[in-house]
């Protein structure tokens, strides 16, 4: 969802990425402990809340699903269950991809791998199916702009990344490649694989993968919040 800074000088036209997106390496007790919990686990679970919900808009405006939930449609349509049970399920195996990557799983990455699989089921139940394509695009557009907002909104948490991202600065991390490429690649290969077991992929799916990085970019320093003990470990 946004870019890793590298680390040393930044030149002029880099924007200042966030300490936390830059170094999601606290523990869940270290998060805790860093204060500010009155804003920061309601903003967090509001933000996971969110982040399933538009999911959701998307999935119902059939004009095409976010990436990854292209992938968990697919299993979900092959195995007879909801695709949020896939995606807490694909969370979870994701997690697991974290071992060898040595990534710490934080709050709000546990809660991520639950709430958002819960969230989206909840948004499919209550959310209907539109007919007319002018009600798909107003859909497809809350979808993206939404999930932009609940992005920044779990991550300015500081409370970790969310499964998949976490894989992401992982594999960046371990293998030295740039995060776009890793990004793209993974994204890349989830879509192929959902198309494949009939996920549905279309326009909204190519918006949400162009668009949702430079939606993000600006709303992270909104819901930024900075907590002393992170700020005085240089990590945060």
């Amino acid at each position: 969802m946004i870019s890793l800074a590298p680390k040393g000088r930044r030149t002029p036209q880099e924007p200042r990425q966030p300490r936390q997106a830059q170094s999601p390496d606290l523990g869940p007790v270290e998060q805790l402990r860093a204060g500010r919990l009155g804003r920061r686990l309601p903003q967090l679970y509001a933000g996971l809340l969110l982040y399933g919900l538009t999911g959701a808009c998307l999935i119902r405006s059939r004009l095409g699903n976010s990436p990854w939930d292209v992938l968990h449609q697919g299993i979900a349509a092959h195995l007879g269950v909801s695709i949020g049970t896939v995606t807490i399920a694909v969370s979870v195996l994701v997690l697991l991809g974290w071992i060898p990557l040595r990534q710490i799983p934080g709050l709000g990455t546990l809660s991520n791998a639950l709430i958002v699989g819960l969230a989206t089921n909840l948004g499919l139940a209550v959310l209907p199916a539109p007919h007319a394509f002018p009600a798909q695009i107003a859909l497809t557009t809350a979808g993206i702009a939404g999930n932009a907002v609940a992005t920044a909104m779990y991550i300015g948490a500081r409370f970790g990344p969310g499964p998949r991202d976490g894989l992401m600065t992982g594999l960046h991390r371990r293998t030295g490649r740039p995060v776009w490429i890793v990004r793209t690649s993974i994204e890349v290969s989830v879509v192929v694989a959902g198309i494949a077991l009939g996920g549905v992929f279309g326009v909204g799916t190519v918006l949400y993968a162009v668009t949702i990085g430079p939606l993000v970019q600006p709303l992270l320093p909104l819901f930024e919040v900075r907590t002393a003990e992170v700020d005085r470990s240089g990590r945060g």
